[in-house]
């Protein structure tokens, strides 16, 4: 018997604002930037680039180079893109 399979899509799975952002707050626990990038560009997706633009107040190239493509966003950008999902980093001891 031929083992079955299905795509797997995390777009599939960012469909409301408290999915996208449970998303992003389980990416940063890991602390790996790379993921964080790739995570916000498959919100950024997931919302359609240009609507995700506009929340942040960038412009959609902004955000295609600096999430989609696997930029590397400034600190500015990024705090844009986070409280656009209504997120903000903070920090605590390890």
């Amino acid at each position: 018997m031929a083992l079955e399979t299905t795509r797997f899509d995390v777009l599939d799975y960012l469909g409301t604002a408290e999915d996208r952002a449970a998303y992003i707050e389980a990416v940063i626990e890991e602390g790996d930037s790379a993921y964080l990038i790739e995570a916000i560009g498959n919100v950024a997706r997931a919302q359609g680039a240009s609507a995700f633009a506009a929340e942040t107040g960038l412009s959609r190239e902004t955000v295609y180079k600096a999430f989609i493509r696997g930029g590397n966003p400034t600190v500015d950008t990024l705090f844009k893109a986070l409280a656009a999902l209504g997120l903000k980093l903070t920090v605590k001891a390890a």
